[in-house]
């Protein structure tokens, strides 16, 4: 359905502000005098890591097209319009297959067009063991090969963005070194590497970590462990997922501090059983549990299965866990991944007369759980409308 016009409190200054939507673009921007009672507006969100929601996920044996652009809506319901699709550890034969299909929903679906701005591997070169690997199937875990690098890309028709890699395995260094040199980013994650190799990674190339904190034993040295490395490494940004589950209040306070603003990026990391109710369902060939409080995780175990919140429900915890306020959280979400991953940010700074109807419509006051989303606009077109 094509969006009309819009009118809301800027998050970027607090300005009311009128929207003119002409086709597919912002037509005129208009200042208008301050009144009560409108909701914010400003970018849409972009995720920049989403493995699914719902029942579909990008690792699935039988995906299809329609599949990705249903993904697409689904995720506009929190506001995000952009997102990197995520493909975890899987054979490689499906890996090529699943790149084929997403490549062909882009092409065959305008939605999922303007949605989709790369894509992200996230395995099968990680770590093998329990803790580390997380819920990805061991079965599948491998060395570094950068010949499946060159057969993902050619089927992914050049969007592969991002590949996360764990340093320790057969053949990392090198592979990390390929990748770069290609202009492809590089990601530390799912790893239980030595300070070293951490060391080594980064000296390769590897510019951000993995959902940082996650991926992990459960228990590590006290001082000389792969998560202070990254934390301290300037070199390095950092995703993580800010669902009060993954990380505690006072993790995420000090890895804002300690990284600064500037080197944090917001991802949800939400998988296929995002949106269940709580119950245990058969993922591939593991079992894993929609717990009560919201959060997924391997039964009878602290190890955690992707997450289930998206990010209208991680803006509100950032802001709780750090003080600051919903544009600087907004910020990490929007501008932060953009940035990172070389696209343009100007939708990202502000309402560009010309510019991409990339828009989403909310209210929030201090206090509420998630942001309660009204509107979500992606090319002119409303994705998601709450009436």
């Amino acid at each position: 359905m094509q969006a009309g016009d819009i009118i809301g409190r800027s998050v970027w200054d607090g300005r009311v502000v009128r929207i003119g939507i002409e086709g597919r673009y912002i037509g005129k921007v208009e200042y208008l005098e301050d009144q009560a009672g409108l909701p914010f507006v400003g970018p849409g969100f972009f995720d920049m890591q989403v493995n699914g929601f719902r029942g579909i996920d990008y690792s699935l044996e039988d995906l299809k097209p329609a599949q990705v652009l249903a993904l697409v809506r689904h995720l506009a319901v929190s506001g995000t319009t952009r997102h990197v699709p995520t493909f975890v550890t899987m054979p490689q034969d499906r890996a090529l297959r699943n790149l084929r299909k997403v490549s062909q929903a882009i092409r065959e679906y305008p939605e999922v067009r303007d949605a989709i701005v790369g894509f992200h591997f996230e395995g099968p070169f990680i770590s093998p063991e329990d803790g580390p690997r997380g819920a990805h199937d061991r079965r599948f875990v491998r060395g570094a090969d950068f010949r499946s690098f060159q057969e993902w890309q050619e089927a992914a028709e050049g969007l592969l963005k991002l590949v996360t890699v764990a340093p320790e395995v057969e053949g990392a260094i090198d592979f990390i070194k390929a990748v770069v040199a290609t202009g492809v980013k590089v990601a530390i994650g799912h790893t239980g590497a030595s300070v070293e190799q951490i060391h080594e990674a980064i000296a390769a190339g590897a510019t951000v970590s993995t959902h940082l904190g996650n991926g992990s034993y459960t228990q590590v040295p006290r001082l000389r462990n792969y998560v202070w490395e990254q934390l301290a490494a300037d070199n390095l940004q950092a995703g993580i997922i800010c669902d009060g589950f993954h990380l505690p209040g006072s993790v995420v306070k000090v890895f804002a501090r300690a990284k600064g603003l500037g080197r944090l990026i917001l991802v949800s990391d939400v998988a296929l059983l995002g949106g269940y109710p709580p119950g245990i369902y058969k993922w591939g060939n593991l079992d894993v549990e929609v717990f009560a409080d919201g959060h997924l995780g391997l039964p009878g175990t602290t190890v955690l299965a992707g997450a289930a919140h998206l990010l209208d429900w991680d803006i509100p915890r950032f802001m709780e866990f750090t003080g600051v306020s919903l544009d600087a959280a907004i910020r990490l979400c929007t501008y932060q991944p953009a940035a990172f991953l070389g696209l343009d940010t100007g939708v990202y700074q502000s309402f560009q007369e010309g510019g991409i109807a990339d828009l989403c419509v909310f209210d929030y006051k201090v206090g509420d759980a998630r942001l309660c989303v009204r509107r979500t606009v992606l090319g002119g077109i409303d994705l998601y409308t709450r009436f």
